[in-house]
């Protein structure tokens, strides 16, 4: 792919975890040092341990199901998803921009709501 990742690969298998609440694979995709930044939960989560918190109380918690509707790469580390978030809350359509690192593993989300 000219250097770049395969980040639909990517954000589908979060997604695929996430939908599955197997908060084990979720993490798996993340790197030690992650970061997940979401306005809309007034939170930051940093490492493995604020990644799982994030996976279990907005996906697991909410009962949220994740559609993906489009990503669009921005560089060969980094890309944007458009999300449809339906759960407990409702109905959204959120973004999610994603960096990886070289081994493709999840190193930043900045996630919000449209």
């Amino acid at each position: 792919m000219n250097g770049s990742r395969d980040f639909q690969s990517i954000v589908s298998a979060f997604l695929t975890a996430a939908n599955a609440f197997d908060t084990n694979a979720a993490v798996a995709l993340f790197a030690p040092n992650a970061v997940i930044d979401d306005p809309s939960t007034g939170e930051r989560f940093a490492g493995l341990r604020g990644v799982r918190d994030y996976v279990e109380r907005f996906f697991v918690g909410y009962h949220t199901v994740s559609r993906l509707i489009s990503v669009t790469p921005l560089d060969h580390a980094r890309s944007q998803a458009r999300v449809d978030f339906t759960g407990d809350f409702g109905h959204e359509i959120g973004r999610l921009d994603l960096a990886v690192d070289d081994d493709g593993r999840i190193i930043r989300i900045d996630a919000d709501l449209e």
